[in-house]
């Protein structure tokens, strides 16, 4: 176990019951205030860790840490100083900030220096992604989508027990939680029509997803081991896919998604290490039939992280309309990666990958609109006495994701996203 996940650890700042950010997590992202144009930061209940404060006042010395990283705009070339780096700062704040060290703690004008108010502060894109793959990776939604467009007895195509479908995303149109979402435009077939039509969407759903963020490049040629391949993920985020569904059925034949998603993908601001994440590894499925070697994998690979999802009106209360979790993926990070890698693809540090839909076995956990309103014929009736088969304007959609065990709960800080109006 990692020194920094002790459960018995306690905070000089104060941590509310159900708090996302104790002291175990130590969560990694870039802020910025009117007089900060963007610093590296952790987070500590509501308190934002300013490092490069930390680091000009000799608490991060002897870490063998570039000082120059932590006042990049994103936090590349912090991760790309390796693990052992990473992790041997991350040990530091739990130092600095237990409650037991009283060094930063009974100085007030250093924690004037360090801390600032979460609500204070403005959260950016925390990594500058050059990549973005997108995986297919819940059998359950893999399943609710074949047996909504195709026959039911078939549902998942023959590939898909066999290896982690996946295609590549566009990495210009990911944006931080909180950055609205303009409705977008494209083509569409309507129902009986045998001609498309230009307009705005009119069937925006939310994709429940999470994401990882490569931390260790490659080379052209490289593959990377499903053994090796943790030492590669830094760590993971709250992902929202948006999803036209009318633009993308018409498109997505015969070489899949295109317009109907590279839109806007949006990412909660914090990046969780999977070190902050190790106590909630569990077993992942059974996979039959076996998969081929490469794709073979010891020890527990998924992880029991609880996820929901609320759309909020522009006026009116909020309805929770999924509660799922993201150890119901079929293929884990390892065995993607392991695939995304096995042709010798480079990988690059910031790069990010998306799990796919996240769906349970009950409609309660289904990780988007198709399947919750299933193709709309299932409308979700809203506390203001409207109804969802799609995602409106105005709407705000929201997801929360954490861990918790033996009293300590890991989260991520939740991603937001209101859709505003097609210009």
């Amino acid at each position: 176990m990692y020194k920094t996940n002790n459960t018995a650890l306690k905070s000089w700042i104060e941590v509310r019951p159900g708090s996302d950010f104790p002291i175990q997590n130590i969560p990694f992202g870039i802020f910025q205030t009117d007089s900060i144009p963007h610093h590296v930061a952790t987070i500590i209940g509501n308190q934002v860790i300013d490092l490069v404060a930390l680091n000009d006042l000799g608490y991060l010395n002897d870490l063998n840490l570039d000082k120059t990283t932590l006042s990049q705009q994103y936090l590349n070339d912090f991760i790309a100083q390796g693990k052992a780096v990473t992790n041997a700062v991350r040990e530091r704040l739990s130092d600095i900030f237990n409650i037991e060290n009283k060094t930063l703690q009974e100085n007030l004008d250093h924690r004037s220096q360090v801390l600032h108010d979460y609500d204070e502060v403005r959260m950016l894109l925390p990594v500058k992604v050059g990549d973005y793959t997108d995986f297919y990776s819940s059998r359950e939604h893999a399943t609710n989508v074949g047996t909504m467009f195709r026959d039911p007895e078939n549902a998942l195509l023959p590939n898909w027990l066999h290896l982690p479908v996946g295609y590549h995303g566009r990495a210009s149109s990911i944006v931080v939680s909180g950055t609205p979402i303009r409705r977008p435009k494209g083509q569409q077939i309507p129902a009986g029509a045998d001609q498309p039509i230009y307009g705005p969407c009119r069937l925006l759903d939310f994709e429940l997803e999470m994401g990882f963020v490569i931390g260790k490049a490659t080379n052209l040629g490289d593959s990377v081991s499903t053994d090796a391949a943790e030492d590669h993920i830094f760590g993971m985020c709250l992902f929202n896919d948006w999803s036209a569904r009318d633009i993308q059925k018409w498109e997505y034949v015969p070489l899949g998604p295109f317009l109907g998603k590279s839109f806007a993908s949006s990412i909660s601001p914090w990046i969780v290490t999977l070190e902050a994440l190790d106590p909630f590894r569990i077993p992942g499925p059974v996979q039959d039939p076996e998969v081929l070697p490469y794709l073979k994998y010891s020890g527990n690979k998924n992880y029991n992280i609880n996820l929901e999802v609320m759309i909020q009106p522009e006026e009116g209360e909020s309805k929770t309309v999924c509660r799922s979790n993201f150890q119901y993926m079929y293929w884990n990070m390892c065995q993607q990666l392991a695939h995304h890698t096995v042709n010798g693809c480079n990988i690059n540090v910031g790069d990010m990958c998306a799990s796919g839909t996240i769906s349970g076995k009950s409609p309660d956990s289904y990780g988007s609109m198709l399947e919750i309103s299933w193709k709309g014929t299932k409308p979700v009736p809203m506390p203001d006495g409207t109804e969802r088969k799609f995602i409106l304007d105005g709407d705000t959609v929201i997801m929360e994701g954490f861990a918790e065990k033996d009293g300590v709960r890991i989260g991520f800080g939740g991603v937001t996203g209101k859709i505003l109006p097609a210009t």
